[in-house]
């Protein structure tokens, strides 16, 4: 009966450690966050990607974009970004800006706005949600991979373990 007793009580701990670490990665999402540009989640963009005619836009570097990205994601260089490279979007057609976490994103979306773009919105926790949530992303070649640029080694342990190869430089 004693065992019994300690296994429940581990498991109820490792639990509460996984609960912990998510919840620890969201507080890091909101603390990034300034709320400028309404969020979707992974799951709805995926939902989105299958049901609907929507623009994808990555807002890493090039170097993190040809490792993965989103299956049919245009590249927007968040460095060198220039709101001409948008120009051929409608301004009413709706656009999903995402990044690692969804910082640099989120900046890119804050300018879409203010230039007009009337659907805007960043996806919540970026690729590493994605990525965490157990959806497939593409190499330059379109071909699946489980390789993830997770921008440096401090930002990668928010890429959960088994998840996807952490990249970096």
């Amino acid at each position: 009966m004693l065992k019994i007793w300690l296994n429940i009580m581990l498991l109820s701990f490792l639990q509460s450690l996984v609960a912990c670490g998510q919840q620890t990665y969201d507080q890091k999402l909101q603390s990034l966050y300034k709320n400028t540009v309404p969020l979707v989640q992974p799951q709805e963009v995926k939902k989105k990607l299958n049901e609907e005619d929507v623009v994808i836009l990555d807002t890493r570097s090039a170097k993190e974009y040809s490792v993965s990205h989103l299956p049919n994601a245009q590249f927007i260089d968040y460095d060198r970004f220039n709101i001409a490279q948008v120009n051929n979007i409608p301004k009413d057609k709706e656009i999903i800006v995402y990044c690692s976490v969804g910082y640099r994103s989120e900046k890119i979306g804050e300018e879409l706005k203010e230039a007009g773009f009337k659907n805007v919105s960043n996806m919540y926790g970026g690729i590493f949600q994605w990525k965490n949530e157990d959806m497939d992303v593409v190499n330059q070649n379109g071909e699946i991979t489980d390789s993830v640029h997770t921008y440096n080694k401090r930002w990668g342990k928010w890429l959960e373990t088994g998840k996807g190869i952490k990249i970096y430089d």
